[in-house]
């Protein structure tokens, strides 16, 4: 990365140009709520709210479905999503310019073109992320990312063509053009990786642990979308504020998409959503607490922004579930599905909390206060169970700011109970009843003397040898699990067991060990338990 301009980074092909087309259109139907190229006195509140409805439930539910479609059928599923997408967009489409004429219709029109945009933006979706996460970790990243800082750039550029030519190019020449290119670019999928010969409910437990790791940040992900969803729910009433959204939130995917190349040319970039969840958590619950207290410009800008740290958010996640489809050789549609469904869902249930709080007043409360509080309800509920709920908080956690009172009525002989806590370890420390079980979940059944990974996801290095490996992973670019498995490949471990160690097929183990011998150079076991020993701490 380092020897490479940013320019060259930011260098255009199919399927980056492709993916920024159906951004940059899927902005102009239903990312703020608007239609922007659409006449101002065709969008009333009514029509407004209905469409989004209907758009919007559609499609989440096709996130949930394509999981649950991809885990029980995977080829049927796979062939049915080319047709999933392209069809229904072009309806959608047509059914609103149709809205346009016939305004006896308008109303039904609306519905039934949201409902088929929202089925067919889906489709789309799980293409295009299906292609990046079937590309290299490098090739895939750039694509999206690039795709991402284009899409920002051909919005804009739709402002250049008159509006009343635009609504009916967009069916009839763009949507045809990234329909096309995400066809194409299918066709050079291998379909022989893990991730695509894999068959999830065969191989059930691999799953439930991507849920059970993943599930935290995508619910950090979907309060954001909880955010966005009430503030759309307060621009129905003005169009010109959903303009606003969706230039602002297009500007900073550009600016967000340009930065993340930057800085990745230079520097390892990691991003823990759940971390950034935290940051940003104070200063969100904080914008809602002034809401009732600020102006109607006030509310304006506070949606325009949180939709612009929406659509960066979207492009991480994306990023996350491409990762974690490579990492773990599980289906893309299945991961980004179940991430996305999660998302989504949160986004509809904070329009439905904002139309709520807006049209009701309660016990004579403004609607703006009432949002707030639900807002601010809601928000806190999902930041408590993100951290683990009444689970974590009641669960053993010894530290050193516990305050610990010794039951007094005990054997009064000041010895332990071996019965109730274990024997002594030949280390000197001991066992509770719980790891001498063994519990899987432990870090006490990790193997010793290996790095491991705490509940905060970082990176914990126990022995001389897990040092060395982070050293190789940072001199030939390793991802985070490529080290695992190399750590565990020097301590000598089958593709069985590590396969069993980590959640994953023995196929996925067998692909990254592939991509480790490739990035290493080095065609032996032995050559590689070397080079690690070479390694000077």
């Amino acid at each position: 990365m380092d020897s490479t301009t940013l320019t060259h980074l930011l260098r255009p092909n199919v399927a980056s140009l492709g993916y920024a087309l159906f951004l940059a259109i899927n902005a102009a139907g239903v990312w703020g709520g608007v239609f922007p190229f659409l006449p101002l006195d065709f969008q009333t509140p009514e029509i407004i709210f209905w469409f989004f409805l209907a758009q919007s439930l559609v499609f989440s539910l096709c996130y949930f479905a394509s999981a649950v479609g991809v885990y029980f059928l995977p080829g049927p599923t796979r062939r049915f999503l080319v047709r999933l997408a392209c069809i229904p967009y072009l309806l959608g489409w047509c059914c609103l310019i149709a809205a346009i004429y016939f305004d006896r219709a308008s109303l039904p029109l609306v519905v039934v073109g949201g409902a088929f945009l929202g089925l067919g933006s889906a489709g789309f979706y799980m293409l295009w992320q299906r292609l990046f996460a079937s590309s290299d970790s490098d090739r895939g990243n750039l694509d999206l990312i690039r795709g991402t800082a284009y899409g920002a750039i051909m919005y804009f550029g739709l402002y250049a063509i008159p509006h009343a030519v635009t609504a009916f190019l967009i069916p009839l020449v763009f949507m045809p053009l990234f329909g096309l290119a995400i066809v194409l670019k299918s066709r050079e999928i291998d379909l022989d990786q893990p991730m695509f010969e894999d068959v999830p409910h065969e191989n059930a437990a691999v799953y439930r642990a991507v849920i059970r790791d993943y599930w935290r940040s995508a619910l950090c992900v979907g309060a954001i979308g909880f955010c966005t969803g009430i503030m759309r729910a307060l621009a129905i009433g003005e169009p010109q504020v959903g303009s606003l959204v969706n230039m602002l939130s297009m500007a900073a995917s550009f600016v967000g998409a340009i930065t993340m190349l930057a800085l990745w040319k230079v520097k390892n970039v990691r991003f823990n959503v759940v971390g950034l969840y935290r940051v940003a958590f104070p200063f969100v619950i904080t914008s809602f607490l002034l809401l009732p207290f600020s102006s109607l410009e006030y509310a304006r800008w506070q949606a325009a922004i949180l939709y612009a740290v929406y659509s960066v958010v979207i492009m991480l996640m994306m990023i996350q579930c491409a990762q974690a489809s490579r990492d773990r050789g599980i289906n893309p549609v299945f991961i980004y599905g179940f991430f996305g469904g999660i998302v989504y869902t949160l986004h509809d249930v904070g329009f439905l909390a904002g139309t709520f709080s807006e049209q009701v007043r309660i016990l004579g409360i403004d609607p703006l206060a009432t949002t707030a509080l639900v807002s601010l309800y809601l928000l806190g509920f999902m930041f408590f169970i993100g951290q683990g709920g009444f689970r974590r908080v009641l669960r053993h956690d010894p530290s050193a700011e516990n305050i610990e009172l010794i039951m007094l009525d005990g054997r009064g002989s000041g010895q332990p109970d071996e019965s109730k806590h274990g024997a002594d370890q030949p280390d000197g420390s001991r066992r509770d009843a719980n790891i001498r079980s063994g519990s899987p979940t432990s870090q006490a059944d990790a193997p010793r003397g290996r790095g491991r990974h705490n509940f905060e996801g970082d990176f914990e290095l126990t022995d001389r040898l897990s040092k060395q490996a982070q050293i190789l992973r940072e001199q030939y670019r390793l991802s985070a699990r490529e080290t695992e498995v190399m750590e565990y490949i020097a301590r000598g471990y089958t593709v069985a067991r590590t396969a069993e160690e980590l959640i994953v097929s023995e196929n996925t183990i067998r692909t990254h060990s592939k991509r480790i011998y490739a990035k290493l150079d080095v065609h032996k076991k032995q050559e590689l338990i070397d080079m690690l020993k070479a390694v000077e701490l």
